[in-house]
């Protein structure tokens, strides 16, 4: 029964997002979205063999506050930066390793990285887990192993591992 739950979560969300783009709930959009949502979810299967499930939901609000502040930080951090002018920072890249493995994980933590100002998920290596960071201000790269270390993978391995 939760098989059939999960699969039809999709399908109803494309099918809430159709009837409120055409607003209109009439017979005829109801069955055109409904055929849609069903296919698109179909065909979306495909896309993604592997399947994850948070193993602690209750800690992605944990770490959705954590991310709401960091960028609310870092946003005037940046807009220090740009008002003190280009000689004010020393833009660089930098490797660090990751000990994650799960792979929603990982593009979970690419899109709070990229989604951070003055930062950039810039790579990543299978070979040696580790990810290629673009920073504004790389004046200490330890802090910045820290930070993604600590702050956001820790939480994100609780959550997927």
């Amino acid at each position: 029964m939760k098989n059939v739950l999960y699969w039809l979560l999709l399908p109803a969300v494309l099918l809430i997002i159709w009837l409120l783009l055409n607003n209109s709930v009439s017979p005829g959009h109801l069955v055109m979205g409904t055929i849609l949502a069903l296919l698109l979810a179909w065909a979306a299967m495909a896309l993604r063999p592997v399947r994850s499930r948070p193993k602690h939901p209750l800690l992605i609000l944990k770490l959705m506050w954590r991310v709401a502040c960091d960028i609310t930080v870092s946003n005037f951090a940046v807009a220090r930066l740009i008002i003190l002018g280009p000689d004010s920072h020393t833009p660089g890249f930098m490797k660090i390793p990751l000990t994650m493995r799960d792979p929603h994980a990982r593009a979970a933590l690419a899109c709070i990285i990229t989604y951070t100002p003055g930062t950039v998920w810039s790579g990543f290596s299978e070979e040696t887990n580790t990810m290629t960071l673009h920073v504004l201000d790389l004046k200490d790269e330890s802090q910045w192993i820290d930070t993604v270390q600590n702050r956001y993978e820790s939480l994100l391995m609780e959550i997927f591992e």
